[in-house]
């Protein structure tokens, strides 16, 4: 399906969120562009995007575990193994993942998403998280919305500016789930890295990429209305749930698991 898109779909001279989290991931799918944002960040934004990404393996194998078996992955990136559906179909086999994402290139790879187990089933669509209703309406042909589902927006919303509404995105998609569903969502933040704010948010404004780390205080508001599982909205390596409490870190992201009511 995506093999023969062609390159020119992919802007070059622009850089992109998922690129530059490819990088610091340690992946080859960005472009000098990409890499020119991520060189100038600081050395801890490296070791930053692995623990979120490991915050995102272990949230969604607890969610998995708890007989959560549809979800709907936004900010999806550039595949990393192991993806989500890969984590979850672990678990749970005939899991259903929708993955979304704005970028082209990952569009053009998303076959490597689409690679379900056999009782399992995926689907990658090509949207933008500022159109929830866009969006849902095609997650539904691969999610039934009358059962719990797991949304993921996973070191999203940090790229929305205040006067795009982030919050009110949230909710949008929040309201279309039933109850019993869950949020999962990791925010970046300049809390426990006050020193490296400036020069973070220089590197992503060299590169014209809008960039809004928030407080805790204005993380919060993300879950408002939810109920937040233990051990509440904490910083990445701080969230666990089977597994032994990781050792202590400081981090970039603050993250939270939370049911719809």
């Amino acid at each position: 399906m995506t093999a023969g898109i062609p390159d020119s779909t992919v802007d070059t001279s622009r850089p992109h969120p998922a690129r530059v989290y490819d990088w610091l991931l340690g992946g080859k799918d960005n472009y000098p562009v990409d890499q020119e944002v991520a060189e100038k960040l600081p050395a801890e934004a490296r070791a930053n995007a692995a623990r979120n990404r490991a915050f995102m393996h272990r949230a969604s194998a607890w969610l998995a575990g708890q007989g959560v078996d549809q979800f709907l992955d936004i900010g999806t990136g550039i595949p990393t193994a192991p993806n989500l559906h890969q984590i979850v179909q672990t678990v749970t086999p005939h899991a259903r993942v929708v993955y979304a994402d704005n970028d082209p290139i990952v569009l053009r790879h998303a076959e490597a998403l689409l690679v379900s187990s056999p009782e399992g089933a995926t689907d990658y669509i090509h949207g933008d998280v500022r159109r929830p209703a866009e969006i849902l309406e095609r997650a539904a042909r691969t999610l039934d919305f009358n059962r719990p589902v797991a949304l993921s927006l996973i070191a999203l919303m940090h790229f929305l500016p205040d006067d795009q509404d982030p919050y009110g995105i949230t909710r949008g998609f929040v309201e279309a789930l039933p109850g019993g569903s869950f949020l999962v969502l990791s925010h970046g933040t300049a809390d426990q890295h006050p020193e490296l704010r400036q020069e973070t948010e220089s590197a992503y404004k060299k590169g014209a990429i809008a960039l809004r780390m928030r407080t805790r205080q204005e993380v919060e508001p993300f879950f408002e209305g939810l109920e937040l599982i233990e051990p509440g909205l904490v910083t990445a390596p701080e969230w666990y749930r089977d597994e032994p409490a990781p050792v202590y870190e400081r981090s970039g992201f603050y993250v939270g698991v939370a049911r719809v009511p």
